[in-house]
């Protein structure tokens, strides 16, 4: 099996340095990959395990049948009809991705003898400028358009602050809710994108791929039963295909674990609906949501965010997005 220094002695496979980063670090046989996806998703249904009978327990107590929840899964999570509460479900909901995060570092560490770094970034440190930077730009546009929405349709967008509450959800947002973020930021856009890269030998098919994963995986979310795959799923595929592109053209996932962070720290502090996977103690609650106007109001976000790194970053190569 070559070594980290055989490689490097080889002709580089990418004009990307994210990429390459991914060929010469570490061990990368194909198995290794499947077994590294499969221990994140083993830590992520072995908390699940472990939370399930308390909260069937709690959602029958409160007058949900079993056959309600082999219907609706989801209904778990929802503290009106476990009567569980909203922040100690949302505690639930993220310690899975810590044990996800769990085991994906433990094939990156263990079984490819490779840093954790080195699937976050092509440099040798985390650029953490830019991870502040990115969630600044991001939380500013979030926190904007929801004080937009609110001052001209009030009847939909009500305010619902509880200081209480809302202290100790922002608690366990700040503390749990990154880990979410940067798992799903560093399993798609990092690890099985280097990893796939090696199969297809550009970066453009791995982006596409993750992508459509990221948008399928998000389908058991509520508002994807709610407003449908047709509607749902172009929104999270999108979503994820913008934050790979800037993950290749930064060669790093800095500014997307930015963005992502924000996009789900903010928004679970400031707004909550009856559709949306974190039913939270947030300050609005929207009652009447319109996904096509939020799905355009993202495009324009995003259209914004991504020529503000354009300029700041000077991305010249887009060859980057490809190879």
């Amino acid at each position: 099996m070559e070594t980290s220094e055989q490689k490097e002695e080889k002709q580089l496979p990418f004009n990307n340095l994210f990429l390459n980063a991914g060929f010469v670090n570490g061990l990368n046989e194909w198995w290794m990959y499947v077994f590294g996806i499969c221990a994140c998703i083993l830590g992520y249904f072995i908390f699940q395990l472990f939370i399930l009978f308390p909260l069937i327990n709690a959602a029958v107590s409160n007058g949900v049948t079993f056959t309600e929840i082999q219907l609706k899964p989801e209904i778990l999570f929802d503290p009106s009809k476990t009567g569980i509460n909203k922040n100690l479900l949302l505690s639930f909901l993220f310690g899975m991705f810590v044990f996800a995060f769990i085991g994906l570092v433990f094939a990156i560490r263990k079984l490819h003898k490779k840093t954790l770094t080195s699937v976050i970034t092509a440099y040798e440190k985390v650029r953490w400028g830019r991870v502040f930077f990115a969630f600044g730009i991001w939380a500013a546009l979030i926190l904007i358009n929801t004080l937009v929405g609110y001052f001209m349709n009030s009847e939909d967008v009500q305010v619902q602050f509880n200081p209480v509450n809302f202290f100790i959800l922002l608690l366990i947002a700040v503390i749990l809710l990154p880990i979410q973020t940067s798992t799903e930021e560093i399993l798609f856009r990092g690890y099985m994108v280097q990893g796939l890269s090696l199969i297809f030998k550009n970066g453009i098919t791995p982006l596409i791929l993750t992508s459509l994963l990221f948008g399928l995986v998000h389908m058991t979310n509520p508002e994807a039963k709610t407003y449908g795959w047709m509607t749902m799923l172009p929104y999270y595929s999108i979503f994820g295909f913008f934050l790979g592109a800037i993950a290749l053209l930064d060669e790093g996932l800095e500014l997307a674990l930015g963005i992502h962070c924000a996009n789900n720290l903010i928004s679970s502090l400031l707004v909550t609906s009856p559709n949306t996977v974190l039913k939270t103690d947030a300050i609005f609650v929207i009652k009447g949501e319109n996904p096509g106007a939020e799905f355009l109001m993202w495009i324009i976000m995003a259209s914004i965010t991504f020529i503000i790194f354009w300029q700041k970053y000077k991305w010249k190569n887009f060859n980057l997005l490809i190879k």
